[in-house]
């Protein structure tokens, strides 16, 4: 009986003690469990942490990044206006020397100045009065030329040519229409024409009038002219004592010239070029005297 008592005594120790440690291991499960929820809400909470602090670092390296871009520009406008800087003392000091060297220029070079300064002043007034002169001229010879093609318009062009060369007016007339063939007489068709001439001559007094006699190169040698230079002369003084005593051309405004052969106009070597050859010409310039008249008082203003 008493072993049976001690065996559920036993019995009940046992049992008493394996509840205890069920409850034991119940409790421990537990904290475990939420030892392992906790864990994982720290973890989740460190990751998102974490995150947030890597996209903070990459916004801060961002951040540095533009900073140090900012400062190489910075560093570079820095130089740029070092270097200005350094060229407006250069600069600068160039002046300081240019203005000690003007510092001292005596009187006499700033009186040498002011008189190279009056002679380029003088020299453009001269050139204005040059210029204004020629523009005087040019206008005349306009007006010559116009009133000559007014009084020969009847005249046949092939005859009778106006133009201006080398700044005077020249009127040449052809060997047809003045002369016969190895004939130094003026014909009578030729009087109307330079009779025309004479008037437009008469009516500008301050012209100096030059007739000169030109041929071809085919050779001559008569009894009244000996070559070409001898029939181009007399030619020129045929035309130019019918200007003087038929039209009243003063003679001391006349001067008669031959050229001969040595100033064609064309080629020689065929007909057509042998005709344009053969002319008078009667040339048209102002008087040398009158000319530098005009140009002295324009000089001296």
């Amino acid at each position: 009986m008493r072993k049976v008592w001690i065996v559920l005594a036993l019995s009940t120790a046992v049992m008493t003690t394996s509840c205890v440690s069920k409850k034991k291991a119940a409790g421990l499960q537990a904290q475990v469990n939420d030892l392992k929820t906790e864990n994982a809400r720290l973890s989740e909470k460190l990751r998102v942490e974490l995150g947030d602090c890597q996209q903070k670092s990459a916004s801060l390296q961002s951040q540095l990044d533009s900073k140090a871009t900012e400062l190489t520009a910075k560093n570079s406008q820095v130089k740029e206006l070092q270097d200005q800087l350094d060229y407006l003392k250069r600069t600068n000091s160039g002046l300081l020397d240019r203005m000690a060297d003007l510092s001292v220029v005596s009187k006499a070079g700033a009186e040498s100045i002011k008189k190279s300064l009056e002679s380029i002043d003088n020299q453009n007034k001269y050139i204005q009065g040059l210029n204004s002169s020629i523009q005087r001229k040019d206008s005349l010879n306009m007006t010559l030329v116009m009133n000559l093609k007014r009084s020969l318009a009847n005249v046949n062009d092939e005859d009778v040519t106006v133009e201006v060369k080398k700044g005077v007016v020249y009127v040449s007339i052809s060997d047809k229409l003045l002369f016969q063939v190895g004939q130094a007489n003026v014909t009578s068709r030729a009087e109307e024409v330079l009779g025309k001439v004479a008037r437009v001559i008469n009516d500008h007094k301050e012209l100096e009038v030059m007739v000169e006699g030109h041929t071809d190169s085919a050779p001559i040698s008569t009894e009244l002219f000996k070559d070409n230079w001898d029939l181009s002369v007399k030619r020129a003084t045929s035309v130019v004592r019918l200007l003087q005593h038929k039209f009243n051309v003063e003679p001391d405004r006349l001067t008669a010239a031959g050229r001969g052969e040595y100033v064609p106009k064309d080629s020689n070597s065929n007909a057509a070029g042998r005709k344009q050859n053969r002319r008078t010409e009667i040339i048209l310039t102002p008087k040398l005297d009158q000319f530098f008249e005009l140009l002295t008082p324009q000089a001296s203003k």
